[in-house]
């Protein structure tokens, strides 16, 4: 390493190391599973009994217009950005240190997420505006100004996912990809990140609409092919499936042998499962909002693009890491939680050989790119509320292909480290916005319900809630 990073590394890493033991093992993990819980209640488990509704609006949301995308579009995109490396390498991170338990825990927390996914998203929809081209733009740093009337929060979220979202997080996927895609096939850094380069330049520089597109055949392609395999390898051996759901049941409430004791293996399943199912689903986040804002919802309602959203922390969780999470347990692979990547590779050769190696850095190349692609576009969006303009859009996208490039050579533990408390601090914001403006989402979902119980399909009109006119574009939300 440099000296001088090694110096950096040295007199900071102890810092950032601080900040994100007290963030991430305490005030987010227990704070986004509270909003979580706080939403579902507020909701009447909204996440639960509108479930069949979600995929009516996601089979009728296939059209986008002039102003936005499609909401199945925007289910893509965002689905680009949490279906990634934590898929894969998270999962098995989480089964290593947290044991089979830490599963039952990822899905606890999809399953509130969804309430809290909900929430942020309909807020998003709400506040959106239009930018110079006529295109929907919105999110949190939206509904923060809009709605809160607080800029200086919003500039401050704006801030933090530019710099984890739109920089660091890139050399994370790319780090990973160049690990797996290596490993199996023999290629080269320079080849990878050549092709990463080129690949991704192709597609950021058509802007949110070129990633919409992609992200939409890309993503069910290598969900519906990833969920495939796993189904395959549970299919083959369905007489074992109840000892391994036994086994998660009984590791997630420490009534298997575990270091610590039954309290230890307790804590140590649901901190490791919440944390990698929250860092995977991205729930309460502040991220998915970024895209879910610019579709045009199908019907026409703030609640119908929260619905998709809702949907997106489902598919994420409770099927792809689930998927993930079977592969694992399934074929017996122990690890300590330190290689992930490897430990899921060496769990598809149980099933399929060598294959299974080529498999798991496939899924990796697919779910990687497809990450830096979404996670491309909340930046892009975040940039523009900071009035980044068009020269500012051509310096982000330039920055985002040499930290690819970056991330496939190195990996410095610091400015990784130091990303995830800019993650948390942007997550504990925007925390504190959605609950401020809970009585805004009930509203929202009151009128929703309304509607559709009484068999019309839901449309909003803002001159039918003068009390929720303040901040909200009129002209976006007149009557159709």
């Amino acid at each position: 390493m440099n000296p001088i990073l090694a110096l950096i590394e040295t007199a900071l890493g102890p810092v950032v190391g601080l900040v994100n033991g007290v963030l991430w093992n305490y005030v987010l993990v227990y704070g986004l599973l509270g909003v979580g819980v706080f939403f579902t209640l507020r909701l009447r488990f909204l996440q639960l009994r509108r479930l069949p509704h979600m995929l009516q609006v996601i089979g009728r949301g296939t059209a986008g217009d002039a102003s936005g995308i499609s909401p199945f579009q925007a289910l893509c995109t965002s689905l680009a950005s949490r279906v990634g490396t934590g898929n894969l390498a998270g999962v098995a991170i989480a089964l290593g240190v947290g044991g089979p338990g830490a599963l039952f825990w990822m899905w606890c927390t999809a399953v509130v997420g969804m309430a809290t996914a909900y929430a942020e998203s309909a807020l998003a929809q709400l506040y959106k505006v239009r930018d110079s081209d006529g295109q929907y733009r919105g999110g949190p740093a939206y509904y923060m100004t809009l709605g809160l009337k607080k800029r200086w929060m919003g500039i401050v979220f704006a801030v933090s996912l530019l710099l984890t979202y739109g920089l660091v997080f890139s050399s994370v996927h790319a780090n990973a990809m160049a690990q797996a895609l290596g490993d199996a096939f023999g290629f080269s850094r320079g080849q990878i990140a050549t092709g990463l380069v080129v690949l991704t330049a192709v597609i950021i520089f058509g802007g949110l609409r070129s990633v919409a597109r992609f992200a939409e055949w890309a993503v069910p392609f290598m969900a519906v092919a990833y969920l495939g395999l796993a189904l395959w390898v549970v299919a083959t051996h369905l007489a074992e499936v109840p000892a391994v759901l036994s086994l998660v049941l009984r590791s997630a409430f420490g009534l298997e042998p575990a270091a610590g004791g039954m309290l230890g293996g307790i804590a140590a399943a649901m901190l490791n499962g919440v944390k990698r199912g929250l860092y995977s689903n991205e729930a309460g986040m502040g991220s998915a909002p970024n895209v879910a804002a610019a579709a045009t919802p199908v019907p026409h309602h703030p609640a119908s693009q929260g619905l998709v959203q809702s949907l997106g922390v489902f598919i994420d969780t409770l099927l792809i890491c689930s998927a993930t999470g079977f592969v694992i347990l399934l074929s017996g692979v122990a690890g300590d939680g330190h290689d992930g990547v490897r430990m899921t590779q060496e769990a598809m050769t149980v099933f399929f050989g060598g294959a299974g190696t080529y498999f798991v850095a496939v899924a990796m190349f697919f779910f990687a790119f497809t990450t830096i692609l979404g996670n491309y576009t909340y930046a892009e969006n975040n940039l523009l509320y900071l009035g980044g303009g068009k020269a500012g859009l051509l310096v982000l996208r330039l920055a985002a292909l040499a930290v690819i490039v970056w991330g496939v050579y190195s990996k410095v533990q610091l400015v990784w480290d130091a990303a995830d408390a800019a993650m948390a601090v942007m997550a504990s914001i925007n925390l504190v916005a959605i609950v401020m403006l809970s009585g805004v989402v009930v509203k929202l979902t009151r009128d929703y319900d309304r509607q559709l119980d009484a068999g019309t399909s839901p449309r909003f009109h803002i001159a039918e809630h003068p009390e929720l006119g303040d901040g909200v574009d009129r002209e976006i939300w007149r009557e159709r």
